[in-house]
């Protein structure tokens, strides 16, 4: 799909900028429409805008700006989104409005635009899985819920078969998984995906769900304590404070960078075969969380040890890496930034920054709120 007029909600942020430059260098006419809020992006606003894309500073509630946004436009990348777990669980009607009714406002006004809109594409979320995929050498592949407080207090970290109690191996976490969301953020994301997927079935607007997994890369906001585990951890290591690591360190994640998420995105115009799925986007590999605190350390030079505290988090999960056979099968999709690559990408850009250490305020709040133990 060649020289079309492009949306992207939440261009302004991390993943949703560099979507931009990328839509921008292939020629085609974006718009973005970014509320710009003051968390994310500071009192000055992001210094890393595209200056041929043309801006709308808008709430994604706001009917009569998405009407705007929308004029001419034949493809919509709906990245806009609250994001932080653990903040949604104290403020959850703030992102309940974002994410879900944020979504609902703008797929009323593409369904009185459907003859208009050739894509919908959609930002959606690993965190609406919960836990991973598992495997029971007992009683095979298993999709087990949350631990129970019992075991989290018994700091049994691992997760344990429902059936026979034997501890459970993470295997690749694929779409046909039941989803079972743990947060209010997760919640919200797994609206987003089905509001959309199910009004683009209903009205032929061909869409596209992409469940990112742990996106990273330059242009994270350093200084929010509720953005990805990379930009927390760099955060405190700039200002040589050790990160804060929960349980015991070796919750495993799927770190994606986020020109692999770009890579996905533009594969999406260039397919239908994708059209009304949803794809996991990750790389298929797991990192320990522990780990990805070393490397980071290691990137910066900085002579810090992780400090594992010991204590969990409400909702949080252990284990979660993406079975990515759906995305190469149906889009092409591969990853092509290796994780040691990646980082020395990140890390160039973090040593040029500064960052305002706002953890032990974010973990204050947890506490006061009992979802930290």
């Amino acid at each position: 799909m060649s020289n079309s007029k492009i949306l992207v909600t939440g261009g302004a942020g991390f993943i949703g900028s560099h979507l931009v430059d990328a839509l921008v260098e292939r020629g085609h006419e974006v718009r973005i429409l970014d509320k710009l809020i003051e968390q994310v992006h500071g009192t000055d606003g992001p210094g890393h805008l595209n200056p041929h894309a043309e801006l709308i500073q808008a709430d994604i509630c706001d009917e009569n700006a998405i009407r705007r946004a929308l004029d001419g436009v034949e493809v919509v990348y709906h990245q806009a989104a609250e994001v932080g777990v653990g903040q949604s669980m104290y403020e959850p009607e703030r992102y309940m409005r974002a994410n879900t009714m944020g979504t609902t406002i703008l797929l009323e006004a593409i369904r009185q635009r459907r003859a208009q809109i050739k894509k919908l594409v959609v930002a959606s979320s690993m965190s609406i899985y919960g836990e991973g995929g598992y495997h029971c050498s007992r009683c095979g592949n298993v999709a087990p819920p949350l631990r129970s407080t019992e075991q989290l207090r018994s700091r049994r970290w691992e997760l344990e078969c429902p059936r026979c109690k034997n501890e459970l191996l993470p295997i690749a976490t694929s779409e046909d998984k039941p989803l079972f969301p743990t947060s209010v953020y997760a919640i919200s994301k797994q609206d987003q995906e089905q509001l959309c997927l199910v009004m683009g079935r209903a009205y032929g607007i061909p869409t596209i769900a992409f469940r990112y997994f742990n996106v990273y890369g330059t242009r994270q906001a350093l200084s929010n304590p509720y953005t990805g585990v990379c930009a927390i951890f760099c955060s405190r290591l700039l200002n040589d404070r050790p990160p804060l690591i929960f349980e015991d360190g070796e919750q495993s994640r799927d770190f994606i960078h986020v020109s692999d998420i770009v890579q996905a995105n533009l594969l999406a115009l260039e397919s239908d075969a994708a059209d009304f799925h949803a794809l996991n986007i990750g790389t298929g590999s797991a990192t320990s969380v522990t780990e990805m605190s070393k490397m980071l350390a290691e990137g910066l030079g900085k002579d810090v040890e992780p400090q594992i505290v010991g204590e969990y988090r409400q909702g949080d999960i252990r284990h979660c890496v993406a079975d990515i056979t759906r995305a190469k099968t149906l889009l092409g999709y591969a990853p092509k930034v290796e994780l040691k690559e990646g980082l020395n990408d990140l890390l160039e850009w973090v040593k040029e920054q500064s960052a305002t250490d706002l953890v032990e305020q974010a973990r204050l709040e947890l506490t006061a709120h009992n979802l930290v133990q």
